[in-house]
């Protein structure tokens, strides 16, 4: 049966694998695959109107006036009918007067009608074309409503245009495809499955294509793969050797008919399954054979390949996706607050339909003499729903349609501060912080978690070979003449790799017992070199002979392998089935047999080769923790020792891996090798099968642990300093990180999350639920001990088993302390009856560490805070295996660093150091959420005020419907009148600058309570709306009542009182917009005394002092740190309090050496971390609360008043 046969149903069945063949047109076009054009405009010529429009009218505000639209547009043919509700104006009627207004018969008004504000008739009808209910001019409506609808159309439409360009320029490219013997030019659209191309150096790659041949040897082919993770690193691609073989013969490549099956497209960069048949052979594929569409040809001459996917199928444009859209709580609350106001506006005009029909019942009828109806409608029932409706499109400005627009400009403008702002420009990488998604500003001012990923967010990633064990024998400690160990520092002399002609002249190394070691040829230690030469995926580049360039796809690997080239093991080069090494001098090459990836999951990697004598070698490197379960029992003293070497290099916060190796015999390999193409050759449950085949041939290391590695990874500069001034702001940092417990908690106390003065260190690592469940109660009793009592609050609200969500309220512990929880516990706690105790006793302390985590399990860290805490969240990190957890939070700061720059392409928010941090919350984060809550409470109050008028005036009207403004006015109210005000605020207001709100972190907390624009905020801006509006009318109607001037004339007509209370009421909100901007924390400045005040390095003088706010005052009252003032250095720490080392001061000794050690209570270990009762550490120079002893007064002329 031909291919045809078998598989011409694959559409009906679902296409759960694609089929092709090379060079047959016809067969593919069978399966209906797309061609190679892309889309990623939204919109054409013709669906741009309606599509457009479609989505805006989704917003709640812009079908709201759709629908008042539509009540006054829609009855064109009623227009002849009138009713009670035609447009009337107010004038004061005398008993006299009467007559004049009198049509068909003259009757007597009773005397106290007579003084009533009663009914003339307007000199003419309005255009409105439902006269019944609409009170209002068509274009009232309409204006405003266009100039939102056009403004964000003209904005989609620029959008949309700029992509429409991009997706022209792309198609258009042209590529070299082999056809009918020969190679010719193709446009990129027009590329389809199964065609061969052709690509040069340089050249972007066209499609997702399987590599068949190129240039270089072995058909090796270099790639830069910067446009689809970030990494500027170059990665290599190979061919199967069946392809290689043709090179560049056309007429062997015209000639190939390879059948390809393989899978479905998805969205996995770094998977792909797939097997070629040929010549009746099957061979396997996976993503090694694969270029992807977006990356470029580097370093080759020229490649062939064969088109896979095309278009919308290539896993670039199936990872081009929509992400989830972030919603502040601002957001959210501006919902709420909208169907409030919904809600407002329909009890008032049910309260005026009601006074209408009464009014109706009572004097309706008299008023036709005055204002005569064609149809007099007898019912005071249908009158009111007539009026309900109409009250309804007058008082449509509750709900203001620039809201949302005004907001979004506030929200730009802000963001664009953040890209402009040349403190969180990084010059070495000339890469300026960049907002990535622009909605969400405001959040930043509300942050109260942290979760910071370590390596390359808090460290550096530049990893630096600082020590190793071999076979139980420490080398990198240097040590003097009297053999005391010496601190290793820039005086130091450097071990002299002059005798290696191929070494590293930027690597540097302080023992000289290694090199000895090398030198006398002790085995173990060549073992060890050589396992690190070859036990990677490192990639070798020779520009001129004896230069070297790596190409690591991680800092680690790097690290090791120059390393190994320094001592004497170089790499020379690699192929896909060889490794060359230059072992002192001596280049031996080895056969690749097999490589077993690094995965999180695996934790390790390994090698198989065939060393020059015919031996088959396993070389294998990871985690401590991994490897030492796979070891054999042989090694168990061995084993010991070299644990004892990783607590110290832990101790040290230096990153460990273990290295171990396992000589195999022939038959067993070759046995495992059928199996493992077997695995390989499987499209179905692929992954699994390999990895259980990997777990086959790693397990009972034999004899084989070799040692172990320490590379030594900086902190970031300003790191520490960063973290502590987020402490003081009440940000509580979690670091999640993969790094063994040791090294975490020793960068955490370097970093200022831990800190010496804590009450005590609880470290949660049982290997049950029921033992994980006793240590987080331990630690829950010790830090409030009513917290595991029924009669505790949250107890007694849990055993309700509310529903979901609910919200666990912030505890207060009775100290300072730090949680300490591993991965295998996490996963315990992070189970469904544990996960409340885990989250109530990681909120208590002040820093929590989690390490050996996964990427799934930190996601499942920051959506427990998320769902159970109603506070705002922040994930940072550098690395790809930190995506989930930027996404997971309400807000992915992504930090552009030496792992790629997958983080930064998926967060919200993106810079190169982690000290920009404080920056970005304290002072953009602080002002964007202040000129927000500013703004929403301004734009409700002038709205309030401004609609609610009609509400008093319609009391004297009548409940006609009648309007105050002018209809202009209402028009241009929000457009024009009162925008360009509150938008200035909105941009530009500070209420200090970002020098104090740097120097006093405590600023930030109102942010965090949201106390600036809440329910309570809102509920006070309607009182005052409808107090301001209560005085703007009856002011004037006071003033005007019953009014003539000096000639006689009466004064008190309606096109007065209206201009009297429109200005009145301009002035009114504009000048009322100065209050709104005390809702900060205003300075209290005192004048300096002779001498002038002290300069400061943010250029503000020293003798300001913060005034907190009034939500804050009882508080900050109490606050120790609050009531003694602090002077202040020119480095702005203050003086009197000890800063905590930095890592490099720190390095070289235990964080945990800092005390005696039966001080250090949970922290008591100088090489494993071990629970331990001991006391907690006194505090000879500390007053309650935790707080070092104030300093001295400062002299009087520098005290703030």
């Amino acid at each position: 049966m031909s291919i045809f046969d078998s598989h011409s149903e694959e559409r009906q069945s679902g296409a759960q694998e694609r089929y092709l063949q090379a060079n047959n047109e016809e067969f593919n076009t069978v399966f209906g695959y797309p061609n190679n054009t892309i889309k990623t405009s939204k919109y054409n010529v013709l669906n741009f109107l309606p599509l457009n429009l479609f989505e805006q009218f989704q917003r709640l505000a812009n079908a709201y006036f759709l629908i008042l639209l539509i009540l006054q547009l829609t009855g064109k043919w009623m227009a002849g009918i009138s009713s009670q509700s035609s447009r009337v104006a107010v004038v004061r009627i005398s008993q006299d007067e009467t007559s004049l207004y009198k049509k068909k018969e003259t009757r007597s008004l009773d005397p106290k009608e007579g003084e009533l504000l009663l009914m003339a008739a307007w000199p003419q009808f309005s255009l409105t074309l439902i006269p019944q209910i609409s009170s209002l001019a068509w274009y009232s409506t309409v204006i405003p409503l266009i100039v939102v609808l056009t403004i964000t159309a003209v904005k989609d439409a620029i959008d949309d245009l700029k992509r429409h360009q991009n997706d022209n320029q792309v198609n258009n490219r042209s590529v070299l495809v082999l056809m009918n013997g020969r190679m010719e030019k193709k446009k990129w659209m027009n590329i389809q499955v199964g065609d061969i191309i052709k690509l040069e150096n340089n050249q972007p790659v066209t499609a997702d294509i399987l590599l068949l041949s190129s240039s270089e040897p072995y058909s090796m082919t270099y790639i830069e793969t910067a446009e689809l993770d970030g990494e500027t690193n170059l990665k290599v691609k190979q061919a199967i050797s069946v392809t290689s073989e043709m090179e560049n013969n056309l007429k062997l490549l015209s000639a190939f008919d390879g059948e390809v099956r393989c899978e479905s497209p998805n969205n996995k960069l770094g998977k792909f399954t797939g097997i070629l048949t040929y010549k009746g052979k099957n061979h396997i594929l996976d993503h090694d054979k694969l270029l992807l569409r977006g990356c470029i040809i580097r370093n080759t001459d020229w490649c062939y390949g064969l088109v896979i996917y095309t278009g919308p199928d290539t896993k670039l444009m199936q990872n081009s996706g929509k992400s989830s859209f972030k919603r502040t709580h601002i957001d959210h609350l501006m919902n709420v607050l909208v169907l409030w106001i919904f809600l407002f506006l329909g009890s008032m005009c049910f309260i005026l339909a009601i006074g209408h029909g009464i009014w109706e019942s009572k004097k309706g009828y008299y008023f036709q003499s005055f204002l005569p109806q064609k149809e007099y409608v007898s019912s005071s029932v249908v009158s009111a729903i007539l009026i309900f409706w109409s009250y309804f499109i007058i008082l449509n400005t509750l709900v203001p349609i620039s809201l949302y627009v005004s907001v979004e400009i506030i929200r730009l403008g802000n963001s664009c501060y953040i890209n402009w702002d040349q403190k969180m420009f990084y010059a070495p990488k000339n890469t300026p912080a960049q907002v990535r998604t622009t909605t969400l500003n405001e959040e930043l001012g509300q942050v109260k978690y942290v979760f910071s990923d370590k390596t390359g967010t808090l460290t550096q990633n530049i990893m630096i070979f600082n020590k190793c064990s071999i076979n139980g024998t420490l080398y990198g400690v240097v040590y003097d003449k009297n053999g005391q160990k010496v601190e290793v520092s820039e005086k130091t002399e450097k071990v002299n790799f002059s005798y290696n002609k191929l070494a590293d002249p930027k690597f540097s190394f302080y023992d000289k017992s290694l090199v000895e070691a090398i030198k006398r040829g002790d085995r173990w230690v060549h073992l060890f070199l050589l396992a690190l030469s070859l036990c990677h995926t490192v990639m070798t580049e020779e520009k001129e002979e004896g230069e070297l360039v790596y190409q690591a796809q991680s800092p680690d690997e790097g690290a090791l392998v120059t390393a190994a080239r320094n001592f004497g093991f170089v790499l020379r080069s690699r192929t896909s089935e060889t490794i060359t090494v230059v072992e002192t001098g001596k280049t031996k090459i080895y056969q690749l047999l097999a490589i077993l990836d690094f995965s999180n999951v695996r934790k390790r990697m390994s090698v198989i080769v065939r060393t020059p004598e015919d031996r088959v070698m396993l070389f294998c490197k990871g985690a401590d923790t991994i490897l030492c379960e796979l070891l054999h029992p042989s090694c168990t003293s061995l084993r010991d020792v070299t644990m004892e070497h990783l607590d110290e290099f832990a101790v040290e916060g230096l990153r460990t891996l273990v290295v171990a190796y396992r000589e195999l015999d022939n038959s067993f390999f070759h046995a495992w090798n059928k199996k493992y193409n077997e695995a390989c050759l499987s499209l179905e449950n692929r992954e699994n099968k390999i990895a259980s085949v990997y777990e086959e041939i790693e397990k009972d290391l034999v004899v084989s642990l070799l040692g172990a590695t320490a590379v030594e990874d900086k902190l970031q500069d300003g790191v520490p300093q960063t973290i502590k001034t987020l402490n003081k702001a009440k940000i509580k940092i979690w670091v999640l990180t993969g790094d063994k417990q040791d090294t975490a908690v020793n960068i955490a106390y370097a970093c200022n999350v831990f800190e010496d003065e804590m009450d005590e260190l609880f470290i949660v690592e049982g290997t049950d639920d029921e033992t994980v469940q006793q240590e987080l109660r331990s630690a829950m009793y010790k830090m409030k001990p009513e917290s595991l009592l029924e009669s505790d609050p949250i107890n007694t609200y849990l055993a309700t088993k509310p529903k979901m969500p609910f919200w666990i309220p912030e505890e207060v512990p009775n100290g300072n302390y730090g949680l300490v929880i591993n991965g295998y516990s996490l996963a315990y706690a992070l189970e469904g009856n544990l996960e409340l105790e885990l989250l109530r006793t990681a909120c208590m302390c002040k820093g929590v560490i989690c390490c050996r985590m996964t990427p799934l399990q930190k996601a499942q860290v920051v959506e427990l805070v998320k769902r159970y805490k109603k506070e705002v969240t922040l994930a940072i990190g550098d690395g790809a295996n930190d995506v989930s957890m930027i996404k997971a939070a309400h807000i992915g700061v992504g930090i552009s660093g030496q792992e790629g720059m997958q983080a930064m392409l998926n967060s919200d928010f993106s810079f190169c150091q982690f000290h920009y941090l404080q920056r970005l919350l304290l002072v953009h984060g602080r002002w964007s959420y202040n000129r927000m809550c500013k703004f929403l409470s301004y734009f409700f109050y002038k709205n309030f005020a401004f609609t609610l008028v009609h509400f008093w005036y319609s009391f004297y009207s009548g409940f006609s419907a009648q309007t105050v403004y002018d209809t202009w006015f209402i028009t241009f109210y929000n457009l024009v009148y009162t925008c360009l005000p509150i938008l200035g605020l909105s941009l530009f207001d500070q209420d200090v600058n970002e020098a104090w709100s740097l120097r006093f972190p405590e600023l930030y907390e109102p942010g965090q309570h949201n106390l600036y624009f809440n329910k309570k905020e809102f509920v006070k801006c309607l009182v005052h709306g409808i107090y301001s509006s209560f005085v703007l009318f009856f002011v004037p109607m006071g003033t005007i009542f019953n009014s003539v001037s000096s000639d006689g004339k009466e004064i008190s007509d309606y096109q007065s009182f209206s201009l009297i209370v429109q200005t009145s009421l301009l002035w009114v909100v504009t000048m009322q917009g100065s209050r709104f901007q005390r809702t900060g924390a205003p300075l209290r400045w005192t004048p300096p005394r002779r001498g002038g005040a002290r300069a400061t390095e943010g250029g503000a003088p020293a003798v300001a002092s913060p005034r907190p706010s009034r939500e804050s005052t009882a508080r900050d009252s109490l606050h120790p740190s609050r009531r003694e003032p602090e002077r202040w250095a020119s480095t702005g720490s203050p003086v009197g309090r000890t800063n905590a080392p930095s890592g490099g001061a720190a390095r070289g000794q235990s964080r945990l050496d800092h005390q005696p050690r039966s001080c250090r209570g949970d922290r008591a270990l100088p090489t494993r971390l071990e629970r331990r009762g001991a006391p907690s550490c006194p505090r000879s120079n500390a007053i309650p609360g935790g707080f070092e002893t104030p300093p001295p007064s400062p002299p009087p002329q520098d005290r703030p008043r």
